[in-house]
């Protein structure tokens, strides 16, 4: 089981009155709903550091090799889809 640790936080006085009227509507702790904001805010921010890696690697354009595969592919799929009856 991993520790807790404490922390503190400042935050506006409105804000903090949203957060405990959320805590109370999904009957949980004030520090169990930071927690799932913070898991959650870090799922999402992996996911678009993820994305941004995926779209660096395909930002590139097609080498010659890439382009002629993918016109060879074209015909075959055209092909298929000629000879498919739906």
């Amino acid at each position: 089981m991993s520790s807790s640790v404490k922390t503190a936080i400042s935050m506006q006085q409105h804000l903090f009155d949203d957060v405990n009227a959320l805590a109370d509507e999904l009957n949980v702790s004030r520090s169990k709903l930071f927690v799932l904001a913070i898991e959650e805010f870090m799922k999402k921010n992996e996911s678009k550091k993820m994305l941004a890696q995926i779209n660096a690697a395909f930002a590139d354009s097609p080498d010659e090799t890439e382009s002629k595969n993918s016109e060879l592919m074209k015909g075959k799929q055209r092909k298929i889809l000629e000879n498919d009856s739906w």
